[in-house]
């Protein structure tokens, strides 16, 4: 399966290059009224109708195989089993917990202790403003 997901990626990756230099390659629909005046670019590479043809068609083909192959990586990376999301949220499970230090949680490593142990924060006191807490 995963073959295939990097097979998939690489070819999206070339269709997308190439269409890129395809479509840098085309003339604007401007540039066709210069050849109507004699600049002799009609009559290139392609032959006498011009490079429309084959670059237009090549152009599409292209953009078929980047969409089939969007279309296929969506659809694999919904059939995958749900297990963690995103990278982040796998991180996040897979995280060893931090060392449990002899003193406080707030104590920096390295400092003195303090004389006096730190005293627990105090509830909320709920006033008429406040949103009752369930």
């Amino acid at each position: 399966m995963n073959l295939v997901l990097n097979l998939l990626v690489g070819v999206q990756m070339l269709a997308a290059l190439a269409m890129i230099g395809l479509i840098l390659i085309q003339h604007g629909k401007g540039a066709d009224m210069g050849a109507a005046f004699g600049s002799g670019s009609a009559g290139s590479l392609f032959g006498a109708s011009g490079s429309a043809n084959f670059l237009s068609r090549t152009t599409a083909v292209l953009a078929a195989v980047f969409f089939a192959c969007t279309l296929l990586l969506a659809y694999f990376s919904h059939a995958r089993p749900a297990g963690g999301g995103s990278l982040l949220e796998r991180a996040a499970v897979g995280a060893p917990a931090a060392p449990a230090s002899s003193g406080a949680a707030g104590e920096i490593p390295g400092a003195a202790a303090p004389s006096a142990p730190a005293s627990a924060p105090a509830a909320p006191v709920s006033a008429p403003g406040q949103i009752p807490s369930k």
